[in-house]
């Protein structure tokens, strides 16, 4: 953040004063909406990484983190502010900190302009610092507080002291089962000062060092130093070498391994490395399972746009759901910076001739359409210089249109100027490098018979709003001395008690489509409360949320009763619009709409020319976007998917989600992607799976917003549905073996927190990509045991097109009712990198999974029995085909599950507790054995001599019992486990060598 940089030269004198009153605390007016304020004092936790205040009814939850902070604004300019009466408090002692992934503001008031000025100072300066920081010295920084706030937590008088019993409470917390004598040894080994019975914070360290003796990363260690306690530097480097496969490892690069992360003096000046060393190495990003070279830009970036997968996001501007949210001008800034290359713009007319951005027909919030493209304009290429794409959605009338065009060309200037950009002799779209620093306009263009002397004309209007029935529409009326507040009032109790039932899913459940019902019901009942109450009282407040209710609960029996109509909105749009086998993609079978569009704001769009699918002519022009929701884009890519890919090498498509997606939640945005859709735009305030796939999709290519398509998607055509969708090229065979797991906490949803069990964790791995390729596979459970789980299970996986597939890591906590969710990680498959590796879970500061990955490439005709023992015979003999005619069939259904056996389309089935919780239960493996993938127990024999099979020397499939589960070769440590720890080093790299050289090849 260029802002921040001046408070990195701050003096120490300045800073220490700085933290020295924050430490101490401030008593300040924390402001919130509707009330007039909260005396608290607020002070900065003692590591400076923490902001807190008491009193607090949220106890330990009223703390924001520094590094969760976005931004720090001086004087009254947050929403909440501007509510405030205008000589209300003094502006110099005002302040809006702006945090968390809705853009949170907590706004506060201090006595005195000298208090303010000092936070202020002091929050930019540790959020300064912060943004400066590599990624060695963020992980190293957030394990030393994680520590730090560990001792403390389980400190519970406050003395600075922790005492045996504290100890035994902090081992439950963190999932630690150790026998209590195990635990009283540890303690006494670590207690070495005269204060006999108790640890201070540096004793504790060195007793969570003991606790955390990793024994496979000793064997590791051991197998490779000739059974010394260290490593030299010829061994270090032939551990690289073997095991990381890295390149071109000299010996400067192992001595500086060493320098960095070598704790002991002796073994620094010996030049070798020990095993507290190599822990810290292998926990380091430079073990990470993330390629360390993606996070910078990698790929071609001279292709025309087309060409690339652009991160894209709906509805930019707001906070929340699509009814009720905020909307704020720093949602622009956030998703910006996140990497986000296209962001939306809903104008309409606002008062005093000033056009807004909300989302019509409903009760969010409006922003000024100027205030939008200032902050757009300000951080657009902070992060990275790669072209940004403004999705406009036009509602305005042909005044405050031009003052939108105005706003742009004034605001952007030469960002907008598109002159001096070369395409080539032939017709295609420029590329993101030519376009560096440039932002373009998406929108409509008046038609060129018009000539260019019009100054106006008609176009097509497509309205993603008007997915909703007219019915369903807020357009209010205000009359019988019923006040706008007042009808916003009673709206927003009901659709809130509404959302909030909507969300009650599984986490990794991606139905999460909110009905039609409860639009209509919302408006059904907004209309009741009208007409039968002129005044609001609270007597009446109760009888029509009764009725409310009422007629939500109507509702749903209606929508029931007229499933012979339709079921799902994707059904229903499939009978309302028609595909064309002819010179259109698609036609749509509802009434055409137009509106007037002014030649200035036509003028700005340039190379995304937003068309219908009516309008669409294969005349080998370039430079039109196709929008779709959700619905409509199903049906394109299940009827014409080939059809629908040769259109993205030329031009570029938009997909966003369905109107009745009213809670925010996303779609899967595989499906597009995998028909070739440029902009599948999500909704970023809404974090989920879905969010998660768009962000481990975009991570590589240096998070600059385009990742390159594979070649294949770019010339040519191919199925995606087919069972071997690419049968000329090369498969890659994933070879991952999950060693281990560290420090897994208990779920976040845990009903009795860390009081609760010790969990007994298990790893689930999920393969997402082509039809073809998705699928999963699961180890066993430990048992009362998530600080040091070892499952030493290897998991295979064949993938067919390895560019577009993302290999996603679940941790899952088994208990007799089901499973709970503890934490996930998503990557792309291309940015794997094989050997050890650790896979850190996103949003957890220490929790890890590690394990080794062996990536082999497959040519010739794929067999699944031999190259992939995850795959059992019933996939051999026809599960793959089913899948495809489910995906085919059933992508967006609401019960993807059934969609095959079903092909009535007026069939609804919803799920009941009762199945749900079945489910769960089904989905998790019995303890001590692996998840069987059979239906029946002839299949359960014939897995048992297939998938637990291992190789010889010759490359041939031999069948081995459980206790020597197949492993990679390359894997020292199982020689180890096995009593072989004088295998030489030199055999070791043989070994590898043959191990791969030995892949039985069809």
């Amino acid at each position: 953040m260029a802002d921040l940089e001046v408070y990195k030269n701050l003096s120490p004198e300045k800073v220490e004063r700085c933290m020295s009153v924050m430490q101490s605390g401030t008593q300040m007016i924390k402001l919130k909406r509707g009330s007039k304020g909260l005396v608290r004092l607020f002070y900065l936790d003692e590591h400076r990484t923490r902001l807190r205040w008491r009193p607090s009814r949220k106890s330990e939850k009223a703390k924001i983190l520094i590094d969760s902070i976005y931004k720090v604004t001086e004087g009254r300019q947050s929403e909440i502010f501007h509510r405030q009466a205008e000589g209300n408090f003094d502006p110099s002692c005002c302040f809006t900190i702006y945090h968390g992934n809705h853009m949170e503001s907590l706004d506060l008031i201090t006595s005195n302009p000298e208090e303010a000025r000092t936070w202020i100072t002091g929050l930019k300066y540790l959020m300064a610092g912060i943004s400066d920081e590599d990624s060695l010295a963020k992980r190293q920084r957030t394990h030393d507080q994680w520590v730090k706030q560990t001792f403390e937590e389980a400190d519970k008088n406050g003395d600075g002291l922790l005492n045996i019993e504290e100890i035994h409470q902090l081992m439950h917390k963190l999932n630690v089962n150790l026998p209590r004598r195990k635990v009283r040894q540890m303690f006494q080994e670590a207690d070495t000062d005269e204060n006999q019975g108790t640890l201070t914070f540096e004793e504790f360290c060195v007793f969570y060092k003991m606790m955390s003796l990793r024994r496979d990363l000793y064997l590791l260690l051991l197998s490779y130093s000739d059974k010394k306690d260290h490593l030299t530097v010829e061994e270090l480097a032939q551990f690289l070498k073997v095991e990381q496969k890295m390149n071109n490892v000299t010996t400067d690069y192992c001595l500086d391994i060493i320098k960095k992360f070598e704790v002991s003096e002796e073994n620094k000046v010996k030049n070798v490395l020990g095993i507290e060393g190599f822990t810290n190495f292998m926990r380091s990003p430079a073990c990470d399972i993330f390629n360390p070279l993606h996070h910078e830009v990698y790929q071609d970036m001279d292709q025309p746009l087309c060409n690339y997968y652009i991160a894209s996001s709906h509805n930019t501007y707001l906070t929340g759901d699509q009814l009720l949210s905020q909307s704020k001008v720093d949602m622009y800034a956030r998703v910006l910076q996140e990497g986000c290359r296209c962001v939306e713009v809903d104008c309409w007319d606002g008062p005093d001739g000033e056009p807004v951005v909300h989302h019509g027909y409903t009760l969010t919030s409006k922003i000024l359409f100027r205030d939008v493209v200032e902050t757009i304009n300000k951080h657009a290429f902070v992060k990275n210089e790669f072209p940004v794409i403004l999705s406009i959605e036009n509602h305005c009338s042909l005044q405050q249109q031009r003052k939108i065009a105005q706003y742009l060309k004034g605001i952007f200037r030469d960002k907008l100027d598109l002159s001096s950009i070369d395409t080539g002799e032939c017709k295609q779209l420029p590329s993101p490098q030519s376009l560096k620093g440039k932002i373009l306009v998406k929108g409509k263009k008046l038609p060129y018979h018009l000539g260019d002397d019009a100054e106006e004309g008609e176009v097509s209007d497509e309205d993603s709003a008007d997915e909703i029935e007219d019915e369903c529409k807020f357009k209010l009326h205000y009359n019988n001395g019923t006040t706008e507040h007042q009808v916003e009032s009673f709206i927003r109790k009901k659709l809130e008690s509404l959302l909030k039932e909507s969300q009650i899913r599984d986490k990794e459940d991606p139905d999460s489509f909110t009905v039609r019902a409860l639009l209509k019901a919302t408006h059904e009942g907004l209309n009741a409360h009208l007409k039968q109450s002129p005044d609001v009282k609270e007597s009446g407040k109760k009888s029509h949320g009764r009725s409310l209710m009422t007629n939500f609960g109507k509702h749903k029996k209606t929508t029931k009763s007229r499933s012979k109509s339709y079921s799902t909105d994707d059904e229903e749009d499939t009978q309302q619009n028609t595909v064309k086998e002819g010179g259109q993609l698609y036609r749509l079978g509802r009434r055409r709409k137009t509106m007037k569009l002014c030649r200035e704001l036509s003028d700005l769009v340039v190379y995304t020319n937003s068309v219908a699918a009516q309008d669409i002519v294969d005349d080998g022009t370039t430079g039109n976007v196709l929008s779709f929701s959700e619905t409509r884009a199903h049906q394109v890519v299940q009827q014409k998917s080939e059809q629908f890919m040769i259109y993205n090498q030329k031009q570029l498509t938009r997909i966003y989600p369905s109107a009745y997606r009213i809670d925010s939640s996303n779609f899967n945005p595989l499906p597009y992607w995998n028909a070739g859709c440029q902009l599948v735009a999500l909704n970023y305030q809404s974090e989920g799976r879905m969010m998660q796939l768009n962000r481990a999709k975009f991570k590589t290519n240096g998070n600059c917003g385009y990742v390159l398509k594979p070649q294949q998607m770019c010339k040519g055509t191919f199925n995606p549905f087919s069972g071997d969708p690419l049968p000329a090229n090369p498969k890659k065979q994933l070879i991952l073996k999950v060693i281990s797991g560290q420090q897994l906490p208990k779920p976040p949803d845990s009903m009795f927190g860390d009081r609760g069990e010790i969990i007994d964790p298990f790893v689930e791995v999920e393969i997402i990509g082509l039809p073809v390729d998705c699928c999963k596979d699961q180890t066993r459970v430990v048992d009362d045991n998530g600080f040091n789980p070892v499952w030493e299970e290897t998991l295979t996986f064949t993938v067919h097109m390895p560019e577009i597939a993302l290999v996603r890591f679940l941790v899952w906590d088994h208990d007799p009712i089901g499973r709970d969710f503890v934490g996930q990680r998503t990557v792309t498959f291309s940015s794997l990198v094989p050997g050890y590796r650790h896979v850190y879970l996103e949003g957890l500061t220490e929790a890890s999974i590690f394990v080794h990955i062996t990536i082999n490439e497959i040519y010739g005709k794929w067999s699944p029995l031999i190259l992939n023992p995850s795959y059992t015979i019933l996939h051999f003999l026809g599960a793959t085909k089913n899948r495809q005619l489910q995906g085919l069939k059933g992508l967006f259904n609401k019960n993807p599950r059934h969609s095959s056996a079903e092909n009535n389309s007026h069939y609804v089935r919803k799920r009941s507790i009762g199945d749900r919780i079945l489910r769960r239960t089904a989905s998790a493996p019995a303890k001590g054995r692996k998840k069987s993938k059979m239906g029946f127990q002839e299949m359960v024999e014939i897995k048992d001599s297939v998938s637990e099979a291992t190789r010889d020397q010759d490359g041939v499939l031999r069948r081995t019992t459980r206790s020597l589960q197949a492993r990679p070769v390359s894997m020292p440590v199982d020689r180890n486990l096995l009593g072989a720890l004088s295998l030489p080093v030199s055999e070791t790299a043989k070994d590898t060598e043959g191990k791969e050289n030995s892949l039985v090849q069809i």
